[in-house]
C-alpha cells in the first residue's frame, strides 16, 4: 500500500482561479478502513488548523483501529482536556493509559491514550542520558527548568521525543498523533533544526568554549578572551542567570549530540512507509486555506500524505429545493397568496414548480404540524400559525441551503488546486462528541467514503 500521493505541482493558492473542468472532478475518496487495517501503517499524524477536530478524528481513528483488531496508542499534544473526557479516561498524563470499553469480538484490540508533558519528557531524557550527579545538576538548574517548561519550540521537540520512545517500544502496532493547532502543528518537523542551530549557534558555543580548552589555557582563555563578553552579557541577562546558562551549557554538553541524533532519526521515521499524515479542515475558507498549507509544506518535506479529512459537512433531506425556490415560498406565505380552496390546507406544493422541488417541499410543511381541519372552530388560526412556521421552516431551509452552496464552492476550490489529494468527508454531527459512543460514530462517518 502506498501512502505518498501522487507527485504533482500544487497551483498558486492565492490565485482565486478555478478551472471548471477541475471543479467538476470529484476527488479520490480516502479510504479510512484500509489505511488503520494496513499492519504496515504504523504512524497517523493528524494536523490541520485549530477548531477543526484534530483531536477528535484522532480519538477516532484510535478507537475504530482498536475495535478492528490493532494495538493502537492515541498521543495528543492538544492542550485541551477533550481527548481524555470522550475517552472515559479522569486525566491523561506522560504514561499511555488503557482505555475501557474497546469492542473487539476477537479479544485482539486495545487502545491507550496519553497527553504530552513536555517538561516530564524532558526529565526523562536528562535521566536516561546522564549519570545521576550530573542528571541532578541539570535537573535542579534554574535555566534548565525554564528552559523544559516554555522555550521555544520545546514542545514540538518533545513531541518527537516521544513519538520516538513509543516506536521504540514497539509496544503498539500503530501511533495515532494529535498535534497543535494552526501552522504551529508543524513545527515538530522544524524542530531538530532549530534545537541543532541553537546548540550549534555561536553563543553555546562560547559559553562551552572555557570548559573544552581546559587548564590553564582554559582560564587563560576565560580571562583574556571572555572577560568583556561576560562582562556584558552579565548586564544583559544578569550575573546569576548567565552563571546558570553556563552552568547548564557545561553539564548538558555530553548530551547535545544524543539530541541531534534521536530528533534526526525521528524525523527520517515520519518520512519513511509506514507514516501517513492526515491533514484535518473544516468546510470553510480559512480552515481550507491552512488545509492548502499543510499539504504544501508536508510535499515540500517529503512527508507521505495519505489524504485530508473535511470534518463538519452539512446536508439536508431536502436538497432538491433550492434556497431561492424556499424563499420565494416563504414570501408567498407571508402574503398570505396561496390557499388550498378545496383542503383549506396552505398549498406548499404549489409554491414550487420544479417536480423535484415539489418532492421535497411537503417536507417542509409537514414539520410545522398537521394541518387543521376546515370544520374546526379555531381553522383559520391554526392554520395561520402553520402558514408562520412553514414560512419559517422554509427560510432556515434556504440558509442551510446557502451554507452547503459556500461549503461546496470552498471545498471546490480546494480540490482544484490539490486534486491529487484523496479527501473524506464526515457529516456534521447534531451535539459534542463526548463518549465512545460519539466517536464511534465519527469512526462510522469516516469509513462512509471507503463506500463510495
Amino acid at each position: 500500500m502506498t501512502l505518498h500521493s501522487p507527485s504533482r505541482a500544487p497551483r498558486d493558492s492565492h490565485s482565486g482561479v478555478l478551472d471548471a473542468a477541475d471543479a467538476l472532478d470529484a476527488p479520490p475518496s480516502l479510504q479510512i478502513d484500509p489505511l488503520i487495517d494496513d499492519p504496515a501503517t504504523r504512524i497517523i499524524v493528524c494536523c490541520g488548523a485549530g477548531g477543526v477536530g484534530k483531536t477528535t478524528t484522532a480519538a477516532a481513528l484510535g478507537v475504530r483501529a482498536a475495535e478492528r483488531g490493532r494495538r493502537a496508542v492515541v498521543l495528543t499534544i492538544d492542550p485541551a482536556r477533550r481527548l481524555a473526557q470522550s475517552m472515559g479516561i479522569d486525566q491523561l498524563d506522560n504514561v499511555p493509559r488503557r482505555v475501557e470499553g474497546i469492542e473487539d469480538p476477537a479479544g485482539r484490540g486495545e487502545l491507550h491514550a496519553m497527553m504530552l508533558d513536555m517538561k516530564r519528557t524532558f526529565d526523562e531524557i536528562v535521566e536516561a542520558h546522564a549519570d545521576p550527579e550530573r542528571a541532578r545538576a541539570i535537573l535542579e538548574n534554574p535555566f534548565y527548568q525554564s528552559l523544559s517548561a516554555g522555550f521555544a519550540g520545546t514542545q514540538e521537540y518533545m513531541a518527537m521525543e516521544k513519538l520516538g520512545q513509543l516506536r521504540a517500544r514497539d509496544e503498539w502496532d500503530l501511533i495515532v498523533v494529535d498535534t497543535p493547532p494552526s501552522r504551529s502543528a508543524l513545527d515538530f518537523l522544524d524542530a531538530p533544526k532549530r534545537l541543532g542551530s541553537f546548540l550549534d549557534g555561536k553563543f553555546i558555543k562560547l559559553l562551552m568554549a572555557p570548559a573544552k580548552v581546559g587548564g590553564r589555557a582554559g582560564m587563560k582563555f576565560l580571562n583574556v578572551g571572555m572577560s568583556m563578553m561576560t562582562g556584558t552579557l552579565g548586564k544583559l541577562l544578569g550575573g546569576q542567570l548567565l552563571r546558570d546558562v553556563q552552568t547548564f551549557v557545561a553539564a548538558m554538553d555530553t548530551m547535545f549530540g544524543g539530541f541531534r541524533t534521536r530528533a534526526d532519526a525521528t524525523y527520517r521515521l515520519l518520512q519513511a512507509p509506514g507514516t501517513a499524515f492526515l491533514v484535518v479542515a473544516a468546510p470553510e475558507r480559512d480552515a481550507l486555506r491552512e488545509a492548502a498549507y499543510f499539504v504544501e509544506r508536508l510535499a515540500a518535506e517529503e512527508m507521505p500524505l495519505a489524504g485530508l479529512v473535511l470534518n463538519r459537512v452539512h446536508g439536508s433531506g431536502a436538497a432538491r429545493l433550492s434556497a431561492e425556490r424556499a424563499l420565494a415560498a416563504a414570501e408567498n406565505l407571508d402574503e398570505g397568496r396561496i390557499v388550498d380552496h378545496m383542503t383549506g390546507k396552505t398549498g406548499v406544493r404549489d409554491i414550487v414548480h420544479d417536480p423535484d422541488d415539489a418532492h421535497d417541499a411537503p417536507r417542509l410543511y409537514d414539520a410545522a404540524g398537521a394541518s387543521p381541519s376546515p370544520e374546526s372552530p379555531s381553522a383559520a388560526a391554526d392554520a395561520h400559525s402553520a402558514e408562520e412556521l412553514t414560512a419559517g421552516l422554509l427560510r432556515l431551509h434556504a440558509e442551510r441551503m446557502q451554507v452547503l452552496a459556500r461549503e461546496q464552492r470552498t471545498r471546490d476550490r480546494f480540490t482544484a488546486l490539490h486534486p491529487e489529494v484523496a479527501v473524506a468527508e464526515v457529516a456534521a454531527l447534531p451535539g459534542d462528541v463526548h463518549d465512545l459512543a460519539g466517536l464511534r460514530a465519527i469512526g462510522d462517518r469516516l469509513a462512509a467514503n471507503d463506500r463510495r
